[in-house]
C-alpha cells in the first residue's frame, strides 16, 4: 500500500466524517418521524442519505460539500413531503390508507391483495402479537408505516 492510498483512505474518511455530522445534525433538527415509524418515502430518504454519504466519502472527484448539498436539499425535500401529508388530498398520495385485514375472526383477502400480503404473512403477524387463531382477533389493521395492529376480540 503506497502513500497515495493512505493519503486517498484520510480523504475519504474525513468526508464520511464531515457527511456523518451533517447527516446527524439535519436528521437531529427534523421531524422525529424521520426515523420512526418509516413510510415509504422515508425508506426512500433513508436509502439516499445512505448512498450519498457511502458515495462522496469513496468517490476522488466529489468534494464533500457537494455531498452535503446533496444531504441538506434531500432531507429539505423530506421535510416538505412530511408536511404535505397534512394537506388533505394529497395524504392520500403519500400515506397509503388503513386497511382492515381482519374484522371479528374474517380475513378480508382483498384487503390483504390490496397490502400485498398472503394469508400466510397474516398469520404470521398474528402469532407475534400473541393470536394462534385468527377467530380470536376481533380487528387486524393495516397501518400506514406497514405495520400491523391487532385488538383481541
Amino acid at each position: 500500500m503506497g502513500l497515495g492510498s493512505l493519503d486517498a483512505a484520510a480523504v475519504a474518511a474525513g468526508k464520511a466524517l464531515a457527511l456523518f455530522v451533517v447527516a446527524a445534525v439535519a436528521l437531529r433538527l427534523s421531524q422525529r418521524r424521520t426515523l420512526a415509524g418509516l413510510a415509504p418515502f422515508d425508506w426512500v430518504v433513508a436509502a439516499a442519505v445512505g448512498a450519498i454519504i457511502g458515495r462522496t466519502a469513496t468517490a476522488r472527484d466529489t468534494a464533500w460539500t457537494t455531498g452535503a448539498a446533496a444531504l441538506l436539499a434531500l432531507l429539505a425535500a423530506h421535510g416538505i413531503v412530511a408536511r404535505l401529508r397534512f394537506a388533505g388530498p394529497l395524504r392520500r398520495l403519500i400515506d397509503p390508507p388503513l386497511r382492515v385485514l381482519v374484522r371479528d375472526g374474517h380475513i378480508d383477502h382483498r384487503a390483504l391483495r390490496r397490502c400485498g400480503l398472503t394469508v400466510e404473512d397474516l398469520e404470521a403477524a398474528l402469532r407475534c402479537h400473541g393470536h394462534a387463531d385468527v377467530r380470536t382477533v376481533r380487528l387486524a389493521i393495516f397501518e400506514t408505516p406497514g405495520g400491523i395492529s391487532v385488538l383481541s376480540g
